[in-house]
């Protein structure tokens, strides 16, 4: 299918405004992540976050 030169620039003004859109949206969840951040590492105090790490695997799993 070959597009005509005004549909080959409308697709590429769509093209631009979903870039355009997805940028703003990535922007916004990079704000909304430092600010969870800040409050985790401010709830977690001084020490920092406490993560045990658990086997994914129950121990009987690897005997026969």
């Amino acid at each position: 299918m070959q597009l005509t030169p005004e549909e080959l620039v409308s697709e590429f003004h769509d093209a631009v405004m979903e870039l355009y859109f997805a940028r703003k949206r990535i922007a916004a969840l990079e704000a909304e992540n430092a600010d969870l951040k800040a409050l985790l590492s401010a709830a977690a105090g001084p020490a920092g976050p406490r993560v045990d790490h658990q086997p994914t695997t129950p121990p009987e799993a690897g005997t026969l």
